[in-house]
């Protein structure tokens, strides 16, 4: 995320817990990533050998302020009396530590609305894909490639990423939110694995097109609230290979075909088309498979039959875990949170909130938006919990539980969509 007014420190401010950029380019520093969070004493003192004059540090990232900038000395003049600096006034921990949380808290939120900017340009970008890839493939395989890739430049240039749940502002589009939400959490998991770009960019481009073969489904099956007949399940269950062929005929890459073929095949052999097993199926494709299995579980045809983040999260470790890869699925519970963002939740303190996103380095203790009836909804009381040590989450609700004035203020979306940031939107 660009900034006007970047943070800067000397080498001599550093300490365990700032995350900072080091502006050099890869070679020229030991660490993995350009902008990392500080967690040794030997990680500054490589710091300290680069001979940067100044780094840049991001606020909402890091665990603490810098240290304080050494005075400069007083040099006398002539051997007079040497003047006394005036005392500077005593600042009140609390109040500073207060003044530093409302900063971070505020940049979080700076950070959700360029987060749901992002959203609303990526999916307008989804939906005219799906509209023109059987119109003009080779045009329309290139702007979905141009797509992953700016997903990629940032979930594998960024030392860490966070998770925000999205209130889409677009209109009735479940299909383009599905195929997003897929993409979005496979490349996600991607990341986690330290897949290549290579792979991570066919993995974005074959969750993108998963259900290109739907294209051939009629709407009165493709889209029916109420249960298939035998034969229009037969009929849903080539969708599969419908689109594996389509995705040959344009030309996509093999790999991206496999995914779209393979994306319901199970590793009990239980799945379709080909009741394929365990390594008979792509790795990417049983990645797939995972992701469209938790968003068809959160975000099914019919509404009135949805799962919580939570839900389905359970649901699929304790009943579908035999028809998952098992890795992967521990994977997408460890990066989802056991509070994945869209979950409704209830505080030690009784008051109801919403997760709004993940905190990468404590998954037990998101960020979540308050039920607060005097802060207006536009400006809502966003707290990290990571850092309220004496608040937490005791239940996960459902939003019937809520009561109406809470689940009014928190407004949960009908459908939970996805979308990802870097952790950090300085002032």
């Amino acid at each position: 995320m660009k900034t006007d007014k970047p943070h800067f420190i000397t080498p001599d401010q550093l300490r365990v817990g700032l995350y900072v950029h080091i502006d050099l380019g890869w070679m020229d520093h030991p660490f993995t990533f350009n902008n990392f969070k500080i967690k040794n004493e030997d990680q500054i003192a490589e710091i300290r050998k680069l001979g940067l004059a100044r780094l840049r540090f991001d606020p909402l990232r890091s665990d603490c302020e810098p240290l304080p900038v050494a005075p400069e000395p007083v040099v006398a003049e002539a051997p007079a009396t040497i003047a006394q600096p005036e005392p500077e006034p005593e600042v009140d921990a609390e109040q500073q530590e207060e003044a530093f949380q409302k900063r971070r808290l505020a940049q979080l939120q700076e950070a959700i609305q360029e987060c749901e900017r992002k959203y609303t340009q990526t999916t307008s970008t989804v939906r005219l894909i799906e509209r023109e890839i059987l119109v003009t493939p080779p045009k329309t395989l290139q702007q979905a490639d141009e797509l992953v890739g700016s997903m990629l430049e940032t979930l594998l240039t960024e030392g860490e990423i966070v998770l925000h749940a999205m209130q889409p502002k677009i209109g009735n589009v479940e299909q383009v939110m599905h195929s997003l939400n897929v993409t979005v959490l496979s490349l996600i998991l991607a990341k986690s694995l330290d897949m290549t770009e290579s792979d991570a960019r066919q993995l974005g481009i074959g969750a993108l097109f998963h259900d290109l073969g739907k294209s051939q489904i009629p709407d009165r099956i493709s889209k029916k609230v109420d249960p298939l007949t035998k034969a229009e399940i037969s009929l849903m269950q080539q969708h599969s290979a419908m689109g594996a062929k389509i995705a040959k005929d344009i030309g996509m890459a093999p790999e991206a075909i496999r995914i779209i073929e393979q994306h319901h095949e199970s590793v009990d052999g239980s799945g379709y088309p080909a009741k394929l097993k365990n390594g008979d199926i792509s790795r990417l494709a049983r990645i797939v498979a995972i992701t469209n299995l938790y968003d068809n579980l959160c975000n099914p045809l019919n509404i009135g039959q949805a799962m919580t983040p939570y839900e389905a999260l359970s649901h699929m470790f304790a009943h579908q875990r035999s028809k998952c890869d098992p890795d992967i699925l521990k994977l997408l519970i460890k990066s989802l949170g056991v509070y994945p963002p869209g979950s409704l939740v209830k505080l030690s303190n009784e008051v109801h909130a919403i997760v709004v996103s993940v905190n990468p380095s404590k998954p037990l203790r998101p960020y979540v938006l308050l039920h607060a009836p005097d802060a207006p909804r536009t400006s809502p009381v966003l707290v990290n919990l990571g850092e309220e040590a004496g608040l937490s989450i005791t239940h996960c609700l459902r939003p019937s539980q809520l009561p109406k004035d809470a689940l009014e203020y928190l407004n949960p979306a009908l459908r939970i969509n996805y979308y990802f940031d870097k952790e950090v939107a300085p002032d």
